[in-house]
């Protein structure tokens, strides 16, 4: 420190303070939401950690300071966390008869309450539902009010709550569904649907979760405005409504693994887990299940039309058994406040 100058020192103690947090966000997806609420919210920004991490590195090594090595230390022990962020490159699989693509997507109620302002988001939809062509379809925040036609989905099976819009979750497929249900969740509007579904002589089991959602806008001006804002109780509103999401997340998403535990075929989660690849919710969900993006996907893999940020809360999580041969999301197909994700699969 003593060959520092005093902007240095400053740089350092900074740099020092973003290590420190970081190290804390990496041990989050290993920690209860419920002991540590309000710590939740940094696996949000794991990303702008890397980010962070990797520019004070190399502000180091410009100027041949030792300092470097705690900040490369960190990103070293963070390398297993930057696929899930990030895919620099993608496997290259042979399409075969035996594939089969499942697409999930949150539609937004299909605009009901014209959030956008276009009349034809639900034919939108349903074109590129049928350009697609996917052979298992996993809806959320479905509405059965909207009437979208999709006849070519022969099987199907959609569990709607409400009085006024009924909405809710649906699983659309083109092989015979052979048995059915869904998890209410307590204290809570959001649930998920499964339907074991038989295709040739195979049986796979296909959850579409909705998980709580933050209720974060997409153009993080909430956030802004409630940092920034000199009225702390505001502040302090928007922070215990994160803690109480986090806590009922976990909650359902033990629901759901416990749910998992007792099926007997391999199994198939997507939907809007409504958090990041970085979180505990997501480490319990997927165990040891692949997750489409990491196995096949390139680029960031947004999900979420979250402005100035590539936010990746949806997901497909394939059996360990089976290969997942290609993931896409569409950021272009801005027709909810949602990108459609989608996968090819095999299963031997």
């Amino acid at each position: 420190m003593k060959n520092l100058s005093w902007f240095n020192k400053g740089m350092f103690f900074l740099n020092i303070v973003l290590i420190l947090v970081t190290f804390i966000a990496y041990a989050l997806p290993f920690l209860a939401p419920k002991s540590f609420p309000i710590l939740s919210v940094l696996t949000l920004f794991m990303p702008l950690f890397f980010v962070l991490n990797a520019l004070f590195f190399m502000y180091w090594a410009v100027q041949f300071k030792k300092r470097l090595i705690l900040s490369g230390l960190v990103l070293l022990l963070g390398i297993t966390f930057i696929n899930k962020f990030y895919k620099f490159s993608v496997p290259s699989f042979t399409v075969e008869e035996k594939d089969f693509t499942v697409m999930s997507y949150n539609v937004r109620l299909l605009n009901v309450f014209n959030w956008i302002d276009r009349n034809d988001v639900p034919s939108d939809i349903v074109d590129f539902i049928n350009e697609k062509n996917p052979d298992i379809l996993c809806i959320q925040e479905y509405a059965p009010s909207a009437n979208i036609d999709l006849k070519v989905y022969r099987h199907r099976y959609i569990f709607t709550t409400g009085k006024q819009i009924k909405s809710g979750q649906a699983i659309f497929s083109k092989f015979p569904i052979i048995n059915q249900g869904n998890i209410v969740f307590p204290n809570s509007n959001n649930n998920v649907v499964y339907a074991d579904i038989k295709k040739g002589k195979d049986i796979i089991r296909v959850y579409n979760m909705h998980l709580q959602s933050i209720k974060i806008s997409p153009d993080v001006n909430e956030i802004d405005e409630n940092i920034d804002a000199i009225d702390q109780q505001k502040s302090q509103r928007l922070l215990n409504r994160l803690s109480k999401a986090f806590k009922q997340q976990q909650q359902q998403a033990e629901i759901l693994k416990d749910h998992k535990m007792s099926s007997i075929y391999p199994t198939i989660i997507c939907g809007d887990m409504n958090n990041s690849a970085f979180s505990y919710v997501y480490r319990n969900i997927k165990g040891n299940m692949k997750d489409g993006f990491e196995e096949a996907g390139t680029g960031f893999g947004a999900t979420y039309k979250f402005r100035y940020y590539p936010a990746r809360i949806d997901y497909i999580f394939a059996d360990d058994k089976m290969t997942v041969k290609s993931f896409e999301s569409f950021p272009d197909f801005v027709n909810s406040d949602h990108f459609p994700i989608m996968a090819r699969i095999t299963y031997d």
